[in-house]
Formats: C-alpha cells, sequence, structure tokens
C-alpha cells in the first residue's frame, strides 16, 4: 500500500507513526490482539487529550476498551480511576478482567457488602457507592483523576437512575469522565449536556456491529428470514421477506374450504390440499423443538428471553423431558467438578431446599435458566459455564440483557409483549435491540442470529420496525430526595444547591422542550401588538371598554349556568315523586306530549349508582308515549318540573317489546288523557334581571367615552381576537413555567419540610440533618424519623431486622387481600408505629405538595418481609423461612443483601451510646450467614 503514496506521503505516514509511538495509547494498543476499531481509536485520542468522552455503541462492539484505556491512563499518570457499573455482578466480572491484566495489588472492589484493596489505585464499584463517597467527602477520592461509568444509559431508570446524574454532576472538576451507553437516538443531546457541566466532552457515536446480525422468523419447521436484499435502480435495499408476509396473509385468513360452497366447486381439489398442507406448516414450535434445530443448524449456544421466571424453570424441564443431551460424556464430567467445586460451601440441607440435583441434572445437559429468583452462587455458575461452552441452551428473563457479558452466537424470541410492571405491553425497539444485541460473539463467531418464533396475528412489517429501529432516546429520571437535600445543602447552602439542581439532565432536557414554545409565545406577543392597534378607539381605552364588556358576558353566563343547574335539581326532585300510572306532559323535545309512566327509573331500596346512572341528574322514568315509543327520560327533557296530569292502571299483561301491547296501552292512554290539560309554567325570571353586579356593569359600560364610538362594533371584533390571543399565550406561558425550574422547585418544597421537622435551619443542617444525611433509599426520611423518635429502642437483633425490612422490601405484586405474617410482641408494636410515623409523613408531603406519583417522597413501608426476616436473623434453617415466606430463593437473598445494607446504615446513623446502633451490627451478623453468606453477587 505504501508503494502507491507519493514520497511527501510517505513522509506524513512515518510521522504520524513515530508521533503515536510517544503517547500512552501506542502500549495499550499492544495489549490486545486484535486492531482497535476507529471509534475507539477515536474515543482514546480524545482521553488522551484531556477530553472527557461519551461512546454510545451497540452491545458487543467493544466500548468498555475506552473505560480500559482511562485505567491505563491513570496507572501510566500515576493517578487514580474508578470504574463504576450499574450492578454487583458487573463489578465483579470488571474486577476479575482488571485483576487479570494488572495483578490484584493494582485493583479494588467496593460494592457495599464487599471492599477489597479499597486504596488501590484502580477501584472497581458500583456507582451508589461513589455517589455515597462524594457525599461523604472520602478521603480514597484524593488522586482520583478518571471515572468510567459503564452503562450510563442507566440513568434512564425510575428508581435508581438518579445516582448517575449525582455522580456526574458532583464530581470534582480535574476529573475526567468516560461515560460508556448503549446506542441511544439523543447521544447529541446527552453530550451537550455533558459539555455544559463537565466541560469538554467528545461524542463518539458508532452504530457498527463487529458482528453482523441475521434476524429470523421460526414458524414451525421452516426458519425465514426477516429481511430480503433487493436490487434497484438506488442499489441493494432491505425489504420484509415476502415469504413471511404470504404466510402472516395465509394464517390469520379464515379457512376456505368447506365452508363456501360456491367457491368450492370453482376450486380445484389439488388447490384445497396445497392450502391444507401450508397450514399445517404453520406453528409455533416447542421449546426442545427450538433447541433442537438450533443444534442441528450449528446457531447455538443460544439465549431464549422468557419473560417470566417460572417460564424459564419450565422450559428447562420441557427439555430434560424431552431427552434433549448437548454435552457429551466429558463435558459432563467437566460440569460436574466446576459445579462441585463452586457449590462446595453450601451445606447439604441448603442445597436439597435449593433443587441442586435438578439443576445439576439440567447443567449436566448444557442446558438452564438464569433469572432474578435463582440464588445468586447457581446464576454465577451458569454465567461461567455458558462462557466455556459447557451450557449451550439459556432461557433467562431480560434482566440478563442488562447484566454481565455473557454473549451468544443465536438469541431467541418467544413473544414481543411483555409484562411491564402495569399491563402487557409490546416490547419497545430499545429492548429489542438489547436484547438481540446478545447474539454474536466478537472474535468467535461470523455471525449472530436472532430468531423470533411465529405467533398467531403477527405482523412481519411491525416486526421489521422493531429490527430496524437500532437506538432509543435516553430520558433522565432525576429527582431530589430528602437524603440528597441535607447532603447538598451541608456541602452547599440553599441557594448554590439549587443551582446544581438546575444542572440535572432532567432540567436541561426540561428547558430545551419549552424552546418550541418559547417561539410560539414569542410570535403571539407580535400578534398582540398588531391587533391593539386594530381596536385603538379615538374616544377612549377601548382595551378597557372591552374589559367590562368581557366581565358583563361571564357574569350573565355564569348566572344562566346557576339558573340552569337550580331547573334541573327541581325536575329531579319533581321526577322522584313519579309513580308507575302517572300520566304526565313532556313539555318539549323529540318526545314532546302525553307519556306514561311505566318505571320511575329509582325503585325504593335502589340507588343511582346500582342503576348504572353515574353522572345523570336524578331518575330517568321509562314511559309510554302516546306516539306508542317506550322512552327513557332524564332531568334534561324537563325545562320545568313536572307533575302528575292524571294516573291509570297498567294492565299486568303489558309488555313493553310487544308492538301490540304498547299500541293497545297508547291508545288507552290518549282516552283516557285527551282531556288533561297540562299546568302552564310562568317563564321564570331571569337570573340577571335582579343581579346588583350586572346593573353596575351595564351602566359603567353605557358611561364609557368608547361605548358612543360609530365603530365600536368593529373595533369590538378586534378586541375579542386580542383577548382571545392573549388567553392562549398565558396559557403557553403557564405550560412554561411548569416544565423551567421544576427540579429546583421540588428541591424547595423538601427543603420547607425539612425545616419544618428540624432538619435544616436555613443554610445549616442540624444534627437530627445529619443523621439524616446517613441514610440512603426510598424511606429514608421515615428511618430517620423512626431513630429521632426511638422506635427502635429496647428491640433485640432479629426483631429490629424485621422492622428494618420494611424500609427495603417491595413486593413484586400486592396482595392488600392477605395481611402479611407478622411478629409479635415488641417488633409488632415497633412495626404499627412505623406505619403511624409515615401516615404523618404522607400528610406532611400533601401539605408541601411533594408528589410520590412522581417519584419523590415515602411511600409506604411493606411489611411482606418482616415475618421471614425475623425467622432467619433469628436462626431457623432455609428450608423453613422459604416455605413460610413463599419467595424463591434468590428472592430471598438480594432483600436480604438489601437489610445488610440498610441496618449498616442504621448502625453508623443510630447515637453512639444508645442501644440501637450494637443492635443494628448483630443483626447484620444474624442475616449475614449461609446462603446470604456465600452468595457473592446481591
Amino acid at each position: 500500500m505504501t508503494e502507491d503514496m507519493s514520497p511527501a506521503e510517505r513522509y506524513a505516514a512515518a510521522k504520524l507513526r513515530a508521533a503515536e509511538q510517544a503517547t500512552a495509547l501506542a502500549p495499550f494498543r499492544e495489549m490486545y490482539d486484535f486492531p482497535l476499531d476507529p471509534f475507539q481509536l477515536d474515543a482514546c485520542r480524545a482521553l488522551e487529550d484531556g477530553k472527557g468522552v461519551l461512546v454510545a455503541a451497540p452491545t458487543g462492539s467493544g466500548k468498555t476498551i475506552v473505560g480500559e484505556f482511562a485505567v491505563h491512563l491513570a496507572l501510566t499518570q500515576g493517578r487514580k480511576c474508578f470504574y463504576t457499573t450499574p450492578i454487583k455482578a458487573l463489578s465483579n466480572q470488571k474486577y476479575q478482567d482488571l485483576v487479570r491484566r494488572y495483578g490484584p495489588e493494582k485493583v479494588g472492589l467496593l460494592t457495599g457488602d464487599n471492599s477489597v484493596n479499597a486504596e488501590a489505585p484502580v477501584i472497581v464499584m458500583t456507582t451508589e457507592v461513589l455517589r455515597n463517597m462524594l457525599y461523604a467527602g472520602s478521603q480514597t477520592l484524593i488522586g482520583l483523576s478518571y471515572v468510567v461509568m459503564d452503562e450510563v444509559h442507566y440513568l434512564s431508570d425510575r428508581f435508581r437512575g438518579a445516582v448517575w446524574e449525582e455522580v456526574i454532576i458532583h464530581l470534582p472538576e480535574s476529573v475526567t469522565l468516560v461515560s460508556l451507553s448503549a446506542t441511544v437516538s439523543n447521544a447529541e443531546e446527552f453530550g451537550d449536556w455533558l459539555d455544559t457541566v463537565r466541560g469538554d466532552t467528545e461524542v463518539i457515536v458508532s452504530e457498527h456491529r463487529p458482528v453482523p446480525l441475521w434476524q429470523h422468523v421460526l414458524a414451525g419447521r421452516r426458519m425465514y428470514d426477516l429481511f430480503e436484499e433487493r436490487e434497484g435502480r438506488g442499489g441493494a435495499r432491505r425489504e420484509v421477506n415476502p415469504d413471511l408476509e404470504r404466510l402472516a396473509r395465509l394464517e390469520n385468513s379464515r379457512p376456505t374450504f368447506g365452508r363456501d360452497k360456491r367457491r368450492g366447486r370453482n376450486l380445484r381439489e389439488a388447490d384445497r390440499e396445497r392450502e391444507r398442507r401450508q397450514r399445517s406448516r404453520i406453528w409455533t414450535p416447542s421449546r426442545p423443538e427450538v433447541i433442537d434445530r438450533l443444534d442441528n443448524e450449528g446457531l447455538l449456544p443460544a439465549i431464549t428471553f422468557i419473560f417470566s421466571r417460572a417460564g424459564c424453570e419450565a422450559a428447562v424441564q420441557q427439555c430434560l423431558h424431552a431427552g434433549l443431551r448437548l454435552n457429551d460424556q466429558e463435558g459432563r464430567e467437566k460440569v460436574r467438578r466446576i459445579v462441585e467445586a463452586r457449590t462446595a460451601g453450601i451445606l447439604d440441607d441448603d442445597l436439597h431446599v435449593l433443587g441442586y440435583f435438578e439443576w445439576l441434572e439440567g447443567l449436566e445437559r448444557g442446558i438452564a435458566a438464569h433469572h432474578a429468583g435463582m440464588l445468586p452462587t447457581f446464576k454465577e455458575v451458569v454465567e461461567e459455564l455458558f462462557v466455556k461452552g459447557l451450557v449451550k441452551a439459556v432461557f433467562a428473563t431480560e434482566t440478563l440483557a442488562l447484566g454481565i457479558n455473557m454473549p451468544a452466537r443465536s438469541v431467541v424470541l418467544e413473544k414481543l409483549v411483555k409484562w411491564n410492571g402495569e399491563q402487557h405491553a409490546d416490547i419497545t425497539p430499545g429492548e429489542f435491540t438489547q436484547l438481540t444485541g446478545r447474539a454474536g460473539r466478537r472474535g468467535i463467531d461470523v455471525e449472530g442470529h436472532a430468531v423470533v418464533l411465529w405467533q398467531r396475528g403477527m405482523n412481519p412489517g411491525a416486526l421489521a420496525g422493531l429490527a430496524g429501529t437500532r437506538t432509543y432516546p435516553l430520558r433522565s429520571s432525576f429527582k431530589p430526595s430528602y437524603n440528597m437535600a441535607v447532603n447538598l445543602v451541608s456541602q452547599f447552602g440553599r441557594h448554590r444547591s439549587r443551582e446544581l439542581l438546575e444542572m440535572s439532565f432532567a432540567q436541561f432536557q426540561a428547558d430545551k422542550s419549552v424552546v418550541g414554545i418559547s417561539r410560539q409565545v414569542h410570535k403571539n406577543e407580535e400578534g398582540l401588538e398588531g391587533y391593539r392597534a386594530s381596536m385603538t378607539c379615538h374616544l377612549g381605552d377601548f382595551e378597557e371598554y372591552s374589559r367590562l364588556r368581557r366581565q358583563l358576558k361571564d357574569r350573565e353566563t355564569e348566572l344562566a349556568k346557576q339558573g340552569a343547574a337550580h331547573r334541573r335539581v327541581a325536575a329531579a326532585a319533581a321526577l322522584e315523586k313519579l309513580r308507575p300510572g302517572d300520566i304526565i306532559h313532556v313539555p318539549a323535545g323529540k318526545y314532546a306530549g302525553l307519556a306514561l309512566v311505566l318505571d320511575p327509573g329509582m325503585p325504593s331500596g335502589r340507588t343511582d349508582r346500582q342503576r348504572g346512572f353515574e353522572g345523570q341528574d336524578g331518575p330517568r322514568p321509562l314511559v309510554l308515549t302516546a306516539e306508542r315509543q317506550v322512552k327513557r327520560l332524564a332531568a334534561m327533557d324537563f325545562p320545568v318540573p313536572v307533575e302528575a296530569l292524571d294516573r291509570m292502571r297498567i294492565p299486568k299483561s303489558f309488555n313493553a317489546r310487544s308492538p301490540q301491547s304498547r299500541r293497545d296501552l297508547a291508545s288507552s292512554l290518549r282516552t283516557k288523557a285527551g282531556h288533561c290539560v297540562p299546568s302552564r309554567h310562568r317563564k321564570p325570571r331571569a337570573e340577571a334581571a335582579d343581579d346588583r353586579e350586572i346593573a353596575r356593569l351595564r351602566k359603567e359600560i353605557r358611561a364609557h367615552p368608547c361605548h358612543g364610538c360609530d365603530e365600536r362594533e368593529d373595533h369590538a371584533r378586534w378586541a375579542e381576537r386580542y383577548h382571545r390571543l392573549l388567553r392562549d399565550t398565558r396559557q403557553l406561558e403557564r405550560r412554561i413555567e411548569g416544565r423551567t425550574n421544576t427540579i429546583a422547585r421540588t428541591f424547595d418544597r423538601i427543603c420547607a419540610l425539612l425545616t419544618e421537622l428540624d432538619y435544616l435551619e436555613a443554610d445549616t443542617v442540624t444534627d437530627e440533618g445529619r443523621r439524616l444525611a446517613r441514610l440512603y433509599g426510598e424511606l429514608d426520611l421515615l428511618a430517620s424519623e423512626c431513630l429521632r423518635e426511638g422506635v427502635w429502642e429496647g428491640l433485640g437483633p432479629a426483631e429490629l431486622a424485621a422492622c428494618a425490612s420494611a424500609l427495603v422490601f417491595e413486593a413484586r405484586q400486592a396482595d392488600d387481600a392477605v395481611a402479611p405474617k407478622l411478629p409479635s410482641g415488641q417488633a409488632r408494636d415497633a412495626l404499627a408505629e412505623m406505619v403511624r410515623i409515615w401516615g404523618r409523613l404522607d400528610a406532611l408531603e400533601e401539605d408541601h405538595k411533594i408528589n410520590q406519583a412522581e417519584g419523590v417522597g415515602q411511600r409506604e413501608p411493606d411489611l411482606g418481609f418482616a415475618w421471614a426476616a425475623y425467622r432467619w436473623a433469628s436462626g431457623f434453617g432455609l428450608d423453613e423461612v422459604l416455605s413460610e415466606a413463599e419467595m424463591p430463593a434468590g428472592d430471598f437473598v438480594r432483600w436480604c443483601k438489601q437489610l445488610i445494607d440498610v441496618l449498616g446504615q442504621i448502625a453508623v446513623a443510630a447515637p453512639p451510646g444508645g442501644t440501637v446502633a450494637r443492635t443494628a451490627r448483630k443483626a447484620v451478623d444474624g442475616v449475614l450467614r449461609g446462603v446470604v453468606a456465600y452468595s457473592s453477587v446481591g
């Protein structure tokens, strides 16, 4: 290639190579046995130039190499680098990767419940740990030069996303930030915000997948390609496979044979037989059939995403019952050796409870489930065996797509609908991209494959839309909390804290959203000037005159509405007096004339709501008109109160559905009531006639100079346009006000509540506030109030564990019908007191307009884990605790880990001389045992 260069070009290239050899990037590139991609090189060069970087690239593209270069720079410069991840599993995996490269003396790990070499120059940690260090002013921050935020798109997470923004905003200015994200459609917007709050930030976006991804649909025995390449005048283009579209039309149409005799006569027997055969080929294959098909086509290992834990476990059992074996004897022996080594610390009794032997049988055959309900140790083993190629088929929930590095050759999606916490909804393009992004292992596979199973009613075009949309927008979920407020005020004071919160990505997005509205307001203001000029009157202030006319009109409208409401009430009261057999006169409308009441519409003992009359004004009598129509009337049919003119007997044999019955009874009605003359009601006097406000306004209007203007009505038309546009402009301004400074306004409300509770005094954090600053979590203020009021004083360790569990536990599905089982005695009393305190705080939040629906404030404590926490901390066995809790082992361990975390916070925040701190530490010891202790991932 150099032979084709001119001497000048060869000289320039040699000079560039020599210059790069003097950089930190050159030796870093030599650590890898493959060339770095252009986007990786661009990001690394920007970092070495002292810039922050945002790298947005697909799953599996190797964006973590940029984070590893930040680690390399820190070590080269004798500085520190923190590598943050959203979950402990990722932290553990990244820690092991970096230890293998740089050695255990240079790398540490901090995950809240695990601390290894905490003063190392490179520390891997969860994002919450870094947030807590920043608020505490930890000495570990000294010498920090780089922070890598892996999976930074987690800031969209509505439960934990705020932590990412807190870290980004509060990191010292001297720290260079490396943000690694999935491909998001608004990367430039996010980069603009990073540029604002962190300084010079390079945005590097790559849509390129190093391993191409092929999309398929499996229907029956046939694997269809989702897309087909077509040549055109503009070159090759991708279109939905026409075979799939034909399949959809055929499957979703009604069977024709045997139903349409005329068509059947014209349809040849051969055609009908072909249609039968085509239909017989369309079905959704079973799970064992899918795995068997993938195995035969060389598409294993595969991850099948099933959006339920029970479905994942059932899939494994179905494959075992079908006799699937994906490992040979050597593979089975390797699996057993690894599994026995990894589970050696678990008691035999606990293994039995955890279904160890059934799980091991699946692993030996190369088949496993992976979901949050599994024991963390079991999940880690599945991950290790999958990466080593000893497990070839994993059935997983979608949480795996957001978790550790566990790529496969193929990904299977059973359905395109999942439960989102509120309802079953179609998966989004972003979710589809995350799930299918696991397919294709760099350096192993030439291509990856995403397979969607055929479902009745499937729309290939909609599926192509999901597969063709590679990105999704990043939306901030940032909201201030009580803990955040006291920590900010402690460090920066109220005014500076408010300014910091206005720097959040949430506020940045809200402010950008009002740009278009602001432009419309400006345009409206120009229009208002023109209208104001057109309505100018030489006799006086026409705007003032117009305002008087508008006030008069508004008052007349208001009185008219009041009069109509009074008349409806009177009509409804009159209708309540009607009885079956009453002859009435309908004064106006479609059914005007004589009518016989068949049913008054509100029998005794029945309410409007029971009759289905919600939103109606009183009873709705069923009547027979003189024209033989049976209709149900309402108060609005009677502008004046109704009264019975006479009565007549309704035959027992009368049937409202019979035309003959209606005709006979209507004839009797006309005969009986032909002489009846309805009472004449005087037209009610207009409400405006006696109103003093209206009289005053009319007098002022007549006395105004503009009232005598010859062009008065022309001016009035311009004035009407002016006021209509002014009203619209004010509405737009209110929308702008509602969107700008929203975070700061919420912060002000939180500070007002904290001041009322003596956590803050102006710019000063009180002793109570300093305690709150040590408590993190959704129920931080509730925990602080419980400590202040001594709710937990005198409790034993197991009793405190039960109470603390209510601060972290949240049931997957609310079950209000069954009251949770609770410990007796002091623990039960303390839990009841916690609920009472929460009720007081809830009322205070309502007074201060702090809205839980917007993710701010204290949710109600959930007592559903209290009994399990109490029993486990008391020393009961796993079998007994799990059977009573009716909870999978993985969930149990996860909640115990969170319980340990909050107990640790209580131990730190409680008064040092009191008993609660000691009890909390004992409670931690009681919970941190057995399966909880030997599960390294929480």
